[in-house]
């Protein structure tokens, strides 16, 4: 079975609290504080390994977790980063974000990698905020949380050359015949029920990876058949030979049927070089046939030329022909390493403040706020000087200005994130 999509569950490791810790040592007066700052979450990474062709290992496990950072210690002791999660997948795997939609990277090169899931930061420890007016402080942070997502992954196979047509054109036994590959063959209709690849070995300077698309029947882009889903597998192909069955009732019709399919499924599929080879010349009266089929495809404006996949005749001079078609091509520009999709960030300062009624049917003010969320987020709650502090920077960003303004009253319950307070004057 060929495995071309599937969708996982990433999460990165949450950072490590904050220590609250002084020196105290027989020898050493005044030591100070001594809390060590926890350590950074793991992070989850997707990298691109060539010897992969499917996704296959995702069916086994789609839940990737990396491990939390350490928590501080004294001595000013910092905790362990927590180790990265790297997550092997094939070239030509397209990363979407599930929920969203978006592309979030295209991996296709060996060595690339993308973070798709960031480690949480570090809280920081006690003596990160000795001052010159506070040389004791007795405040610490918790550990930022690290990211977590559902990712959608899309294999689009690589390869210079595709072989498309009808079912039981010959592709596979033209694969099989030209390189190492050992599809399955037999003479029934959708015999191939998933891509091929081989590598194509003309002689030491020419080679070219060669890739057996299952066949398309009239209506494949919108759902029939087995095309619909190895479509997209021609995208990432250079140039296309397209099969003509020697033996079908009407292969010119064949031809323009396969090329409708590749026009109504979009990106631009018809637009790649075609070369057409009229196969199982072999038999005499596919021979005989020759002729009509030669001329009805040229008045079309395509290559054509006689092959018999089964007796290797004129594959050599086919392949010979799809080489020449490449060296034509101009190379396409790929960037030297994929990164994710960047977008302006809101200022983290920024916040706003709404009514609104809680699952339990409570009504309640919410702040929303990149800073202000992780504030109460990293805020430990058991520490006055935390929850001192915590009031300070409210006050400071104004956010006890806005909920004033917008006529929150003393009893009324705010939420900033996962906390709920209760306002008092």
């Amino acid at each position: 079975m060929f495995f071309d999509e599937a969708k996982i569950f990433v999460q990165a490791g949450d950072g490590g609290d904050g220590c609250v810790a002084f020196r105290r040592e027989k020898y050493v007066p005044y030591g100070g504080p001594a809390g060590g700052d926890g350590g950074r979450g793991g992070n989850v990474v997707l990298y691109v390994d060539r010897h992969l062709n499917t996704l296959y290992r995702f069916t086994k496990q789609r839940h990737f977790r990396a491990d939390d950072g350490e928590h501080g210690r004294g001595k000013k002791q910092h905790g362990a980063y927590g180790d990265d999660v790297r997550v092997p997948v094939p070239p030509g795997t397209v990363i979407y974000d599930a929920e969203t939609g978006e592309i979030v990277s295209d991996l296709t090169e060996e060595g690339q990698e993308l973070v798709v899931a960031r480690g949480g930061r570090g809280g920081r420890g006690n003596a990160r905020f000795a001052t010159s007016t506070n040389q004791a402080p007795r405040v610490a942070e918790h550990g930022v949380a690290g990211e977590k997502r559902w990712l959608r992954l899309e294999l689009k196979l690589l390869a210079d050359v595709g072989l498309l047509g009808v079912p039981n054109a010959g592709k596979s036994t033209l694969l099989a015949a030209t390189t190492a590959a050992r599809p399955k063959i037999a003479p029934y209709p959708f015999t191939t029920l998933q891509p091929n690849l081989g590598v194509v070995v003309l002689d030491p300077q020419t080679e070219f990876v060669m890739a057996d698309i299952p066949g398309l029947i009239e209506g494949a882009a919108e759902g029939k058949g087995l095309g619909h889903e190895f479509l997209r597998h021609i995208e990432r192909t250079r140039v296309l030979i397209h099969l003509l069955d020697g033996y079908a009732t009407d292969p010119v019709a064949d031809f323009d049927a396969i090329n409708h399919e590749l026009a109504s499924f979009g990106h631009r599929l018809l637009d790649k070089p075609q070369l057409v080879a009229f196969n199982k010349m072999d038999d005499p009266l596919v021979a005989e046939r020759w002729p009509e089929i030669e001329e009805a495809i040229e008045a079309r404006g395509f290559p054509v030329m006689p092959v018999s996949a089964l007796a290797r005749e004129g594959t050599r001079e086919l392949l010979y022909r799809a080489v020449q078609m490449l060296d034509e091509i101009e190379e396409e520009e790929t960037p030297p390493e994929a990164l994710p999709v960047f977008r302006l960030e809101d200022d983290e300062r920024a916040f706003f403040v709404e009514w609104e009624e809680g699952e339990d049917g409570e009504e309640r003010w919410r702040v929303h706020g990149t800073r202000v969320e992780r504030m109460a987020a990293t805020t430990i709650w058991n520490l006055d000087e935390a929850v001192r502090r915590f009031q300070r920077t409210l006050e400071r960003m104004g956010v006890a200005e806005a909920l004033e303004e917008a006529g929150v009253q003393p009893g009324d319950t705010v939420c900033i994130g996962d906390r709920e307070f209760v306002w008092e004057e």
